[in-house]
């Protein structure tokens, strides 16, 4: 499953272990969701993780970067037209659009397009449990 990651979610699910958005990230680690990206979206990804107010390790960003890298798939985005509040948010909405990603994953949803693949954390988590139960319902 292809799903775009706000870097609120990820920065989210390191923080608390606990959450739903670490639920998202754990899922992405072990090789159930491919994390889709730009050079735009890894760049603050790393910007963001390395903030002292996070206190994020230097080995745990490397090894999640590195992961991103390796793993994750890139995506030279096409440019949108359309207007954002928030004009961060745009690269995510592009990247999720050009890849026609199953699902764009943030914790600020109005600052998106009203649009089906635009989710939050816990319907992200609802979506990808009753996607799981039908493959496993037609492979029965």
């Amino acid at each position: 499953m292809k799903i775009v990651l706000d870097t609120n979610v990820l920065v989210s699910g390191l923080i608390n272990i606990a959450g739903i958005p670490a639920q998202i990230v754990n899922l992405l680690l072990n090789g159930q969701l491919t994390i889709l990206y730009d050079s735009r979206i890894f760049k603050e990804y790393e910007e963001v993780l390395v903030r002292k107010k996070f206190g994020f390790k230097k080995s745990i960003i490397n090894t999640i970067m590195d992961y991103i890298k390796n793993e994750g798939e890139y995506i030279a985005a096409e440019p949108t037209t359309r207007v954002f509040r928030d004009k961060d948010d745009k690269m995510f909405y592009e990247v999720a659009n050009t890849a026609k990603a199953l699902c764009l994953v943030t914790g600020n949803k109005d600052h998106y397009p009203k649009q089906g693949i635009v989710k939050s954390p816990k319907e992200f988590i609802e979506f990808y449990l009753s996607e799981k139960d039908k493959h496993q319902a037609e492979s029965t």
